[in-house]
């Protein structure tokens, strides 16, 4: 079994706070992650007009929901400082662009992969964009039907740069050989937390067989044991949100991994990687001698 690339998925729960941010860094590389992940949004953009002017609760006092989005947004000083810690502290880093803006802010940097949430497969400029910058491009496929799923893999697989020169649309006319971009599908529950009863980890496999593609896993329950499971149904990329505390203020930290539990979780999954083998039936060298005493 190859290494499994594992992401630390901090998203906006630094809460706009660069120390913080520092921290869940030290966090995942102690822990032997493989990378760090953001989520960069221009609110202007992102946030629903109905939504913008919606007052909400913060740490901060009371503000419209615009503001309190671009009061937790990170700007080039934050991320300049970010892709310097990470280097520092031997972890690569990447973000989830949530508009073009956002993904031609992170072009600037040398990722290694950019991130479509699970929110914006089916945003089709945004997929296309991506696909254009030449970098892997991982999607995850929370609450996604399985039509959304192929499209979205039908524009990464195929050659072209716009909808009206990507044809066929049928996955099952998509040639075999090199596909247009290196890409990675993440099975995901776009719950917070997910229930246990609906994760279907089994549809890692039917991803598997279905788009022939590098598959992985991106969590969002309380339990650490699906993600090791996940790895053993096939899955090679693991994503986990990654809080300091599941008590601190912000949507995505209940569903989070605190240190402790981010330390098992890797342990885990290497523990695994060790033990799987190849699945061959032979005597192993640690039971020569134990097969020589008791059979002779």
């Amino acid at each position: 079994m190859n290494k499994t690339y594992i992401i630390a998925e901090i998203g906006i729960n630094h809460n706009g706070d660069l120390d913080i941010a520092k921290k869940l860094i030290d966090v995942a590389s102690l822990s032997g992650c493989d990378a760090v992940k953001f989520q960069k949004r221009n609110p202007d953009v992102c946030v629903p007009e109905h939504q913008k002017s919606v007052i909400r609760d913060t740490p901060w006092g009371k503000m419209t929901y615009l503001d309190y989005k671009k009061r937790v947004e990170f700007e080039k000083p934050e991320y300049d400082e970010i892709d310097r810690y990470c280097k520092e502290r031997g972890i690569a880093w990447s973000a989830s662009p949530w508009d073009l803006d956002s993904l031609e802010f992170l072009m600037q940097y040398d990722i290694p992969f950019i991130k479509i949430p699970s929110a914006m497969i089916t945003n089709e400029e945004l997929m296309f964009a991506a696909k254009r910058t030449g970098k892997k491009v991982i999607i995850s496929t929370g609450m996604s039907t399985f039509e959304e799923i192929e499209r979205s893999i039908t524009i990464l697989k195929l050659p072209g740069d716009t909808a009206d020169t990507l044809r066929p649309w049928n996955f099952d006319e998509v040639k075999e050989g090199k596909t247009a971009c290196d890409f990675a599908v993440l099975h995901c529950n776009s719950t917070y937390p997910a229930p246990l009863n609906e994760l279907n980890l089994s549809a890692i496999k039917t991803l598997k067989d279905r788009f022939k593609c590098e598959v992985g896993y991106s969590g969002h329950e309380f339990r650490l044991g699906t993600s090791v499971a996940a790895v053993y149904l096939g899955a090679t990329i693991i994503e986990r949100h990654i809080t300091l505390d599941r008590t601190m203020w912000g949507t995505d930290q209940l569903s989070s991994v605190e240190p402790q539990g981010l330390i098992k979780l890797v342990k885990g999954v290497r523990e695994l990687e060790e033990a799987y083998g190849d699945g061959e039936l032979i005597v192993t060298e640690s039971e020569i001698p134990v097969r020589k005493k008791l059979r002779g």
